[in-house]
């Protein structure tokens, strides 16, 4: 039913790259292309090599170079009057957007994309741009504006056998599940993503829905071990592909598999190297999360209560101003377990943290 999954933003004299391409690679071959396009006055490829190269940054969480690599991509693009060729630029930079917390210039960007692909008569690149919409709506909590489009592209993929776009709307779908609470349906979804992603060689859909799988073993059957097993076995794709934001990711989830195992000690270390890890690539919402993480153990390991309440409270402001809802009601329920809700005093607080009992999400 599905194909081998393919990496469409490969393009040009670039596209004999896999989908499981070393990043790395990925950006000398992307760079080297680009510079002959632009030394030959080749608009059209030096666009869409630039976008290569834009893609490759941004992965590897060089955010300043891609920010630029992106626009140079766009600007070359409209030289060369390729409706597509800017759709996808803008579908780069959207996501950069995205990776950045800049959700409404992501969604802004998006949907020129997706308004140009389809004018360009790009379907794949209209594609990307509404599950790219779809998925800024789904980080942000709004489930109910974006579930549907989440489905519609699901349905899509399916009915052409992409096997890449598929496992993307399984696991997005998977993921709102999940933080509904509905552990089973979302098991079975990134189960189903895992499997596809296996038999269509896309080892960074594999390594996203291991790390899924992960989450629910961990939170739904308790199975620290069994959970820390396939984070290992995703974090050798990682590694092996130069993912630093998924990588980055799979140690936070690692974090939150240890923190609900009680294992605070090691969960301080795992959320210290995510935070750093995300800082080094300007991803605030992986910052932030990990900030959490962070706090909550260091809570549990004895910090003074006024400090947690603080970093708490800190951090809400900071994930209001992205707009992360489900993001800023993980922080509320932090904020109740402690007993450091605003208007809580000293010694309700006390009493608050000594009787919470962790619920581990």
């Amino acid at each position: 039913m599905y194909g081998k999954a393919f990496a469409p933003e490969y393009q040009g004299a670039l596209t004999t790259l896999s989908v499981n391409s070393s990043l790395v690679d990925v950006l000398a071959a992307g760079t080297e292309r680009l510079r002959a396009a632009e030394r030959a006055g080749e608009r059209r490829e030096a666009a869409r090599s630039g976008l290569a190269v834009a893609e490759a940054h941004r992965r590897l969480g060089q955010v300043a170079d891609a920010d630029r690599a992106w626009k140079a991509s766009y600007r070359a693009a409209r030289e060369a009057e390729d409706d597509a060729a800017m759709a996808w630029a803008l579908w780069s930079g959207g996501t950069l957007a995205r990776q950045r917390g800049a959700l409404a210039l992501a969604w802004r960007l998006l949907g020129l994309a997706a308004e140009l692909g389809e004018r360009g008569g790009d379907i794949v690149v209209r594609g990307y741009s509404l599950a790219g919409m779809a998925e800024t709506g789904r980080i942000q909590g709004d489930y109910t504006a974006v579930g549907a489009l989440h489905e519609q592209l699901l349905a899509e993929a399916r009915k052409r056998g992409e096997a890449r776009h598929t496992v993307w709307a399984l696991e997005g779908i998977a993921q709102m599940h999940r933080n509904t609470g509905s552990y089973d349906t979302a098991y079975a979804m990134f189960e189903e993503a895992a499997e596809i992603a296996g038999r269509a060689d896309d080892r960074r859909g594999h390594a996203w829905a291991l790390r899924g799988l992960a989450d629910i073993v961990s939170v739904r059957d308790g199975d620290a071990e069994r959970a820390l097993g396939l984070l290992a076995e995703a974090e050798v794709t990682c590694r092996e592909m130069n993912l630093s934001s998924a990588l980055a990711y799979n140690h936070k989830m690692r974090g939150n598999v240890l923190y609900r195992a009680g294992r605070y000690v090691e969960a301080r270390d795992t959320y210290e190297q995510a935070l750093a890890e995300f800082r080094a690539m300007n991803e605030p919402r992986g910052e932030a999360l990990s900030r959490l993480g962070l706090a909550k153990s260091l809570a549990h390991l004895g910090r003074d209560l006024d400090e947690t309440a603080a970093e708490l409270a800190e951090l809400a402001r900071t994930l209001e101003r992205i707009g992360l809802r489900h993001a800023r009601q993980m922080v509320a329920r932090a904020q109740a377990e402690f007993g450091v809700e605003v208007g809580v005093g000293p010694k309700e607080a006390g009493t608050a943290a000594a009787a919470s009992v962790e619920e581990g999400r």
